[in-house]
């Protein structure tokens, strides 16, 4: 494989930007929103902390569009198994 250049990342505004959504998610929990909707919006939250570490500090941003693929081929299983899961769980 050919190495390939690309532009430097801010690894300080990545970090500053995974703090931030750190914080929200923190206010998240000690709002009184429903529970549905606090589960739904913390693991919205997760998944983009998620996008930003595998994007940026394991460098998919910058690998080829297949590699993106396979990395992303196995989510909607993640989408379904959360589904499931959020639909089994009722609290008293």
């Amino acid at each position: 494989m050919e190495a390939t250049e690309h532009k430097a990342v801010n690894y300080i505004a990545v970090w500053a930007g995974l703090f931030v959504l750190t914080v929200v998610e923190v206010g998240v929990v000690y709002l009184r929103l429903p529970r549905q909707l606090t589960v739904i919006t913390l693991v919205f939250l997760a998944l983009w902390k998620a996008m930003l570490v595998a994007l940026y500090f394991m460098h998919l941003k910058f690998e080829p569009r297949r590699l993106l693929i396979i990395v992303l081929a196995p989510f909607p299983l993640a989408v379904i198994l959360v589904v499931a899961v959020m639909h089994g769980f009722r609290a008293p």
